[in-house]
């Protein structure tokens, strides 16, 4: 009975949500239905039928959920209105240019980019409101999930839940360490979430299992062994289900389109980009007379070394006492002016789409890290050399869905989820998502003043896999 009462709460849940975020689908759809019914099919030669029209709208709709998708703009339970709006806004611009390029073909021209605008401006304000209303009305309707967080070398998971302002989804009402937990399973019965932090395979298992039983929702943060098995292959032999686990080892299919890919992307790119990059390059001599670029050894696959390219951004010499550290962000003194402005929009990283050209990196896999930084790392986690099975990317997994200062170990966590899952439309995904993490000043945060590296040795999250 209480199972069934369960299932219940959980439909009674997600139904309402799901006709929520086609309600946001609908908002955005509408200023642009109006541009081209008012506007944009009058400047057509041959007047669609009824139905070509519809089927213009029903692409918007289509193309704005994938990206909506990608960016996260549904997530009402975990977003703050703003990243929802700012995710919404920004899959409503990628969405309205698809549509125009699509217009000009149709229209065999470019036609007037006013009533364009104007149908931006009512995307912004719509988005505005359906954020501000949806959220308002699942934190009212839904209650915060009781919710208790079990684990064992890895603590401090309530302290992320106070840092993203998630207290209004989940409501911790118990922290207990994970041989408590297992003494007595039936405390679970009073959750409805359990966060799992750092346990052991067979403890978290059979956790894992009373919960499921019991219909309540779990989240579990990997470690490095759950991650590599994420990737296996499926087979079947000796009449048994098996899973199939090994080194990095992409078809050459996937490798051959993904250079061909890196080569138009990244070529295109630096011609696109050029004058961004000339006006970069003078504000940088200007400033000190230095050097425009400046190079830096890296590792990428097999932890082969190579010379990374970049605008240089921090004042010349900035390490001369031989000490390779990470930025402490926006207060570290060694960044000039210019060298500000540039890291805020990521233009510095620019002249690395030549070593992308060059074949030295790709665009998206594990960004290449330093290989003083990395023996650090390896001195407490052997385990993060396995970042080196792919080739270093311009972007990746770490840096679409963490920060500049995310720790080593869930650093390592993301990019094996990308190396255990290689396909072009991963790939496509991170540079969309890419796309949103530019102006978001959070993922460029630094690390702790004096530190040298982004270990944070007061979590334990690093030591977990000794």
């Amino acid at each position: 009975m209480e199972e069934k009462q369960k299932t219940t709460k959980l439909f009674a849940h997600d139904i309402p949500l799901r006709i929520v975020k086609v309600l946001n689908i609908i908002c955005i759809t509408i200023p642009f239905a109006c541009c081209w019914y008012g506007y944009y099919l009058k400047q057509m030669e041959n007047s669609f039928y009824n139905k070509g029209n519809i089927l213009m709208i029903a692409l918007f709709m289509i193309v704005y959920f994938i990206f909506a998708r990608i960016y996260n703009a549904f997530l009402v339970s975990i977003n703050r209105i703003s990243e929802m709006v700012y995710s919404q806004v920004l899959a409503a611009l990628v969405t309205d240019g698809i549509s125009y390029l699509v217009i000009a073909l149709l229209v065999k021209g470019f036609p007037n980019l006013i009533p364009g605008i104007l149908a931006i401006a009512g995307q912004i304000v719509l988005s505005f409101v359906w954020s501000f209303l949806a959220h308002h009305w699942y934190f009212r309707t839904f209650p915060p999930r009781k919710t208790m967080i079990v684990y064992d070398v890895r603590e401090g998971m309530e302290k992320l839940i106070n840092q993203y302002d998630m207290e209004q989804k989940f409501e911790v009402k118990e922290i207990v360490q994970v041989k408590d937990c297992l003494q007595n399973l039936e405390k679970l019965d009073e959750m409805e979430t359990v966060f799992l932090s750092g346990i052991h395979s067979h403890e978290r298992n059979v956790i894992l299992k009373y919960c499921v039983e019991h219909q309540i929702r779990v989240y579990v943060i990997p470690r490095v062994g759950d991650v590599l098995m994420s990737g296996a292959k499926q087979m079947h032999m000796f009449h048994l289900p098996m899973l199939q686990i090994g080194r990095y080892s992409p078809q050459p299919e996937y490798l051959f389109f993904k250079r061909l890919a890196d080569l138009i992307i990244a070529g295109a790119a630096t011609i696109i980009l050029s004058p961004i990059m000339i006006i970069t390059a003078i504000a940088i001599k200007a400033y000190d007379r230095g050097p425009v670029f400046y190079s830096q050894v890296r590792l990428t696959k097999d932890g082969k070394e190579f010379g990374v390219l970049k605008f240089r951004s921090m004042k010349v010499n900035a390490e001369k006492d031989g000490v390779a550290r990470l930025s402490s962000g926006e207060n570290d003194p060694r960044i000039t002016p210019v060298g500000h402005i540039i890291r805020k929009c990521r233009i510095d990283e620019l002249p690395q789409l030549l070593n992308i050209l060059k074949g030295d990196m790709t665009i998206v896999g594990p960004r290449p890290e330093r290989p003083s930084i990395a023996a650090e790392y390896e001195k407490v986690m052997p385990e993060f050399r396995l970042r080196l099975q792919a080739k270093a990317g311009l972007t990746g997994y770490a840096q679409v869905y963490g920060k500049y200062n995310t720790t080593p170990y869930d650093k390592l966590l993301m990019d094996l989820t990308y190396i255990s899952h290689p396909n072009l439309l991963d790939d496509i995904m991170i540079m969309f998502a890419t796309v949103k993490i530019l102006f978001m000043p959070e993922s460029t945060e630094g690390v702790a003043e004096g530190q040298t590296t982004a270990m944070q040795e007061t979590t334990g999250c690093d030591e977990e896999e000794k």
